[in-house]
């Protein structure tokens, strides 16, 4: 058995708050109890003897159920120069989090059940839950819907061309229906090409720096007021990926009071980030959505505050060094963010005041698994033994990543929230005794 003492438990599924010892019995967690080594004694007396029990004193650290995060690009098949699935696992592990969602946007893609296979496959080998998207359509090419009846059973947990947008309504339509008997849920990356001159700077003050069109706040827009319509239409499961104009964190208001299936999710760096940061980082603030305005962040933060914005999910988007060392409008998209996600959520949303520690858990947690209809994001008894362990008062500086990746604009900052463990299915899979 695994015994941690003196831990201050966040338990977002049922509101708890407060000093307890958590006992864990293989993969499952026993008994939560009082806190005090006397309470620990008596639930294991004649069940192995203490002598059998790792005891982990958490000195009053905070103990939270294991982070979920439901958007990161793993890179595996295809692209294992800048991330694969072992060391994607391990990142996430160092960053708190025990369950990851692949996106599907592989080569080849996960639109096909061998390639799903093999990413199940590779993630069953991890030391965290692996889950992955499926491709709505074939070959992320927006013309012909994958056999999303058959990817479902085989075991995708969602359905997503994210990087490529959706344009034919019709066959959004179509991919929601098939989606909601499924009974999963699609999720989608809301850009019109049509509309971007140079992706992934804001069309705006950084757009104007470095001369060039830029992607206009219009692009995502125009595609999330088309997309929650039909949604809600269809009364069909529809999450909005990585948001990131102030109109779009309406337009996601708005359709809540409509239906009771639009999600959405936000970026750590949607809500830490302005374009701005683009002028002074070049290629490693260059991102799909861009980094927009200070109106736009504070809105992303208002929506999270309110319940709009139901989940931050990273969008873990690693890029080699020689890729994001090209120039702007040649560098690829994207950053990484599963090491630094729960520490920026410390310090942006809960040290200013926006979120309770409670509700960032939830967040990151708790409502990401609920959309998946995952058995995580809580710490009960009989639940999962997925826990991360962190100090919120300890500070520890950006400068190595685990990730075979580095693409961050937040390398070298100190930040809040030095995670101790990662606990999986009842092993630490990160952090030491």
């Amino acid at each position: 058995m695994l015994y941690l003492k003196n831990g201050y438990l966040i338990d977002p599924a049922s509101g708890t708050e407060g000093y307890r010892d958590i006992i864990i019995k293989e993969d499952k967690i026993f008994r939560i109890l009082p806190q005090g080594e006397t309470a620990m004694a008596a639930e294991t007396k004649d069940k192995g003897g203490e002598e059998n029990t790792e005891i982990i004193d958490l000195k009053g650290q905070y103990v939270a159920p294991g982070l979920v995060d439901v958007h990161v690009h793993f890179r595996d098949p295809g692209f294992t120069h800048k991330e694969d699935i072992f060391t994607g696992a391990r990142a996430a592990a160092k960053g708190g989090f025990t369950s990851v969602v692949l996106m599907a946007n592989t080569k080849p893609a996960v639109d096909n059940p061998e390639t799903l296979s093999y990413v199940m496959n590779k993630g069953s080998q991890t030391d965290i839950h692996i889950y992955t998207c499926a491709n709505v359509t074939k070959g992320l090419l927006g013309k012909e819907l994958t056999d999303m009846e058959g990817l479902s059973r085989s075991g995708a947990v969602g359905f997503t061309d994210d990087g490529i947008p959706l344009m034919d309504e019709g066959l959004l339509r179509e991919a929601l229906r098939r989606a909601a008997r499924c009974g999963k849920p699609v999720s989608l990356h809301e850009e019109n090409p049509a509309l971007i001159t140079n992706n992934g700077v804001n069309a705006g003050k950084a757009s104007r720096h470095y001369g060039i069109g830029g992607s206009p706040r219009e692009a995502e827009i125009s595609m999330v007021e088309r997309d929650l319509r039909i949604a809600v239409e269809e009364e069909a499961d529809l999450s909005i990926q990585h948001i990131s104009t102030k109109e779009a964190v309406e337009l996601v208001r708005q359709a809540k009071k409509r239906s009771g299936h639009i999600y959405a999710e936000a970026a750590p760096h949607h809500f830490t980030l302005t374009e701005e940061a683009v002028m002074k980082y070049g290629p490693l603030a260059k991102m799909n959505p861009p980094l927009r305005e200070e109106p736009d962040r504070l809105a992303v933060i208002e929506g999270l505050r309110d319940g709009t914005i139901d989940m931050i999910a990273t969008d873990h988007a690693p890029h080699s060094a020689q890729e994001k060392a090209k120039p702007l409008t040649e560098a690829p998209s994207g950053i990484i963010g599963l090491e630094t996600s729960l520490s920026l959520g410390i310090r942006e949303l809960v040290k200013k005041n926006y979120l309770s520690m409670s509700e960032l858990i939830r967040k990151m947690s708790l409502a990401p698994a609920r959309l998946y209809g995952f058995d995580a994001g809580y710490v009960a008894e009989g639940g999962p033994a997925d826990l991360v362990v962190f100090d919120p008062g300890r500070e520890w500086v950006a400068d190595t990543f685990v990730s075979k990746s580095a693409n961050s604009p937040f390398t070298g900052e100190r930040m809040p929230g030095v995670i101790s463990y990662t606990i999986c299915g009842g092993k630490v899979v990160y952090g030491s005794f």
